[in-house]
């Protein structure tokens, strides 16, 4: 269930790339990001409070969620940048070599992990096609890759530590508080803000749809080990490659196939070599995943201050 919620979440994720590409044809990159995150922060805390629940204002809390914001926003903004001066393609395919930092930040050297995430690449590579030599954005969009990449190693220790829930609430508050004086170095003009029929489109997608995907991120990521997060997560270009084709007019050709087929086949070898390994842990003491689980249902339940 975790993994089926995580391709889902990532299906949401490539849709915001070619949905951000053509809003950046009308606004300025740290303006949307406040106002995508102004919109998830609004809805989130409106659903906390409508449950009846506050966000925790707990100093371990409040640490952690201050320490995963900074790789939060530091990819976010990395890769929105990076939007303007790269393609919707590129910018999904360098973002996606989280798949192989990850397993890399945590010391993780299992020949099935490595196998899988090098077949990712390869899949990733024939799939978008990305050009040899490297620009501005592509840069950027490196940048982003590893501190996603730590971001998600960052939520695999703090989802099992502390209150998941007011760990997401405190990211959204803490990121949109970052990308105000962002944008106000930025310097919009107001006419920027008109909202257009793309604008609202972009901000549905990503303020609205990938802040629930970030939600089953943060619960999936109590549960699923993060290398195999990042391994799902390399579906992400395929879907932004499909999507970007189909509304941007970029190209996906017989590679592009090829590509998504060797993602998947990536996918089902670390899933079902991990599904293997793990048969023996069942009959004996609870797993981290189990812990992880409880932990989380436990944040959900209980009403905090």
């Amino acid at each position: 269930m975790p993994q089926l919620a995580l391709l889902l979440s990532t299906l949401v994720w490539g849709a915001t790339f070619p949905a951000t590409k053509a809003a950046l044809e009308e606004i300025l990159p740290f303006s949307f990001l406040f106002l995508r995150f102004l919109l998830g922060t609004v809805l989130t805390l409106g659903i906390v409070l409508a449950a009846g629940r506050r966000l925790r204002l707990d100093r371990d809390v409040l640490r952690m969620s201050a320490i995963a914001t900074v790789f939060l926003f530091l990819g976010y903004a990395t890769q929105t940048v990076g939007l303007r001066y790269t393609t919707a393609s590129n910018s999904a395919f360098i973002t996606a070599l989280y798949v192989v930092l990850v397993p890399l930040f945590l010391g993780r050297f299992q020949i099935r992990t490595w196998a899988s995430a090098g077949l990712a690449v390869l899949g990733l590579w024939f799939l978008v096609d990305p050009t040899v030599s490297l620009n501005q954005g592509d840069l950027l969009s490196l940048v982003c890759a590893a501190a996603f990449a730590t971001h998600i190693c960052c939520l695999e220790a703090y989802t099992r530590r502390g209150d998941a829930v007011s760990l997401f609430g405190w990211q959204l508050v803490f990121v949109t508080l970052a990308m105000l004086p962002a944008m106000v170095i930025e310097s919009p003009e107001t006419v920027r803000f008109t909202p257009t029929a793309v604008l609202m489109v972009a901000l549905i997608v990503t303020g609205v749809l990938a802040t629930g995907a970030f939600a089953v991120q943060m619960w999936a990521q109590s549960i699923v080990p993060a290398q195999r997060v990042a391994l799902i997560f390399s579906l992400e270009p395929a879907f932004a490659a499909w999507l970007a084709w189909y509304f941007l007019g970029e190209q996906l050709d017989q590679g592009g196939w090829l590509g998504s087929g060797l993602i998947l086949v990536a996918l089902l070898t670390e899933c079902v070599g991990q599904e293997s390994a793990g048969v023996a842990a069942q009959a004996g003491s609870p797993t981290v995943g189990t812990e992880g689980q409880e932990a989380w249902h436990k944040s959900s339940a209980t009403p905090d201050g």
